[in-house]
């Protein structure tokens, strides 16, 4: 019997802060109810300023009018703006960049939806009179998959020139500007700075942090490469870590040349801009890489020459006066989602932390991924004859090794019938590859983290920590290994043997699985698994991943092997949340949950403050797994607190 560790245990890690929205950046999430998708995309972020932006997806339906500008506002179009006629397009980048947002009753996560903005670029192309698109940059933050697939989505809205592209920024860096270089004109404002100094990847350990708390991370791993608890059991990276780390800076660094090379420069020129680190605004000119100085509004009338021009809106407004009754009707549960009618492509999500169970509903699958929430959705999608196909967007580091095989086995049933294609966003490793492996094809963007195929275990002994604040704790047991699940002491080396004895099962079950669906031998997949994390260009050469593409080429390609139309109307899980999933999602922290939170609000605080939160959220992301330990020993998880930039 597993003892489950006490609820407080958990808030004296994390206190209550909530889990990041997706992988390893930052940036993860859990399955909604067996309920067939949705075919409406998750709701775009209420625009800033919006008075009813803490009521979440209500804000869409009801604040169109409330988002017209104030007297100091800068305004949202040309007073020679029209719809009907040849115009342009401007739009701020800015926060993150993920593939879905966390919601809630009060508000959404904030960040942008990378699939919302990329669909709207494909409309915004296919608007004849849509001339160009002004880009303004600020500061948003990425991880370098996902600005591969948006500096794609920009290519594709140029195309071969019948649409303007200009980009103009304030301060410009490395992810950043990788993504500007698809533009056909880039502008800096003055006094800005260009900081190019080349992609560097910064592991955070978190062993001092548990030390200084009197807690102890008591684990165990299979695989040379299994670094998985390396943040929480050593100070610094080991020497497997630094080979894995140094491939993936490598890829990085790979595609920053190609973006300056875009630029008309040389590959000795690029280089040479790299290792020059920072430019102002002049010396970026003289540099190439960068066009123009200007403050943002003299670029953009510049570059538009008197041409009128609105700002982009990622979803249209569909009712009258902006007002959406239709939507408004199945957010309070009188009418069920809209769905395509006709045979049509599902696009699901699987974005966060594998974990067991339920999850948090639908809520919860933007934030996690539940091993039978999501299986039971994937048992729907086989037996609807009106879903042809599956798109599987994996954006995880992994999780439960249990929840893991009950994925990759409703899959197989999915794929038994239709076929089933994996786009890997940021990173699908660990247990995010477990579930892709039994894929039709797989897609991963050349720098995608995936692979990590190994197992970890282990438990966090707060024993320690506990006695430090005054808690005593005795056991009384009846049995050898009573206390074997408890969180007071770590394990005996009788104990270690077991767990150790089960993580191999685990492992070769893994590597099992993916040779048979990769068509390898075993000795061949566990010469590049033994928890090894790679590029997905490296993924590739190494017959893990099948192509290099990102999410339209998974989609294009499951099309195609349905045989529908480009045209059909995909149907997306998770569909968008309902009033009754908002409220299922409240929880109320106890004063308990409390204890404790002092010591980590203060690192998260400091981290946020030095590398900034796309930092931190990865650190809670990793605290975050090892605390999914409390109830399962076993995990194929990559737990990786990196500042990659």
């Amino acid at each position: 019997m597993i003892m489950r560790w006490p609820a407080l245990t958990l808030s004296l890690l994390l206190g209550a802060c909530s889990p990041p929205p997706g992988g390893y950046r930052k940036d993860t999430p859990a399955p909604a109810p067996a309920t067939p998708p949705s075919s409406e995309p998750a709701p775009a972020p209420a625009p800033a300023g919006n008075p009813l932006a803490a009521m979440g997806p209500l804000a869409g339906m009801m604040a169109s009018k409330l988002d017209q500008p104030g007297p100091y506002d800068p305004p949202i179009q040309s007073p020679d703006y029209s719809a009907s006629a040849p115009h342009f397009l401007t739009y701020d980048l800015h926060g993150a960049v993920d593939d879905l947002a966390a919601t809630s009753l009060f508000g959404g996560g904030g960040a942008t939806e990378l699939r919302t903005l990329i669909e709207r670029l494909h409309k915004a192309k296919a608007d004849t009179n849509v001339k160009g698109l002004v880009l303004r940059f600020s500061d948003p933050s990425m991880s370098m998959a996902d600005a591969e697939e948006l500096r794609t989505a920009l290519l594709g809205f140029r195309g071969t020139g019948d649409k303007r592209l200009v980009c103009h920024g304030d301060t410009l860096q490395n992810i950043g500007y990788y993504v500007m270089t698809a533009c056909d004109s880039i502008g800096l404002q003055p006094l800005g700075e260009l900081v190019l100094t080349g992609p560097q990847a910064t592991p955070i350990h978190l062993r001092g942090l548990l030390d200084r708390l009197s807690i102890t991370a008591d684990f165990v791993h299979v695989g040379a490469f299994k670094g998985a608890a390396e943040p929480l059991t050593r100070r610094e990276p080991s020497e497997h870590m630094v080979e894995t780390l140094t491939a993936i800076v490598d890829e990085m660094y790979e595609a920053m040349l190609t973006g300056l090379q875009s630029r008309g420069l040389s590959r000795d020129e690029a280089i040479k801009a790299i290792d020059a680190g920072m430019f102002g605004g002049q010396q970026a000119i003289a540099a190439r890489l960068v066009d123009k100085e200007a403050p943002y509004e003299v670029f953009r009338d510049e570059a538009l020459a008197g041409a009128p021009w609105t700002r982009m809106k990622l979803k249209d407004s569909a009712g009258p006066g902006g007002f959406d009754l239709e939507k408004l009707q199945v957010f309070i549960g009188l009418l069920p989602a809209k769905r395509p009618t006709v045979p049509h492509v599902a696009l699901v999500y699987a974005v966060g932390n594998i974990i067991d169970g339920r999850g948090a509903g639908l809520i919860g699958a933007r934030q996690e991924i539940a091993g039978r929430t999501l299986s039971a959705a994937l048992h729907n999608i086989a037996n609807d004859d009106k879903i042809t196909a599956v798109v599987l967007r994996v954006n995880s580091g992994g999780g439960s090794a249990m929840a893991s095989e009950q994925i990759f086995q409703a899959l197989a049933a999915v794929k038994a019938k239709k076929p089933v294609v994996v786009s890997m966003g940021s990173v699908a490793a660990s247990g995010g590859y477990y579930i892709s492996a039994n894929a039709t094809k797989i897609f991963a963007q050349p720098n995608t983290l995936t692979g990590s195929i190994g197992v970890v275990g282990g438990k966090m002994v707060l024993g320690g920590m506990l006695k430090s604040v005054g808690v005593d704790t005795y056991a009384i047991g009846k049995g050898k290994h009573a206390g074997m699940w408890s969180s007071m002491t770590p394990w005996t080396t009788d104990e270690r043997a077991m767990i150790l004895a089960m993580m191999e099962d685990v492992y070769k079950i893994f590597v099992g699985h993916v040779s048979t669906e990769r068509k390898k031998t075993y000795d061949e997949i566990h010469a590049i698994a033994q928890g090894r994390v790679w590029t997905g260009a490296d993924a590739r050469e190494r017959g893990l991943v099948d192509e290099l593409g990102d999410l339209d080429a998974a989609l294009a390609e499951a099309r195609k092997l349905a045989g529908i139309d480009p045209g059909v109307e995909l149907e997306v899980y998770p569909p968008e949340p309902t009033l009754k999933d908002l409220i299922a999602s409240i929880s109320e922290a106890s004063p308990a949950d409390m204890l404790g939170q002092s010591e980590i609000t203060r690192a998260l605080a400091q981290i946020r403050r030095e590398f900034g939160p796309g930092a931190a959220a990865s650190v809670l992301a990793t605290l975050g797994q090892a605390m999914m330990l409390r109830d399962e020993p076993v995990l194929t998880a990559m737990m990786l607190p990196l500042i990659s930039e």
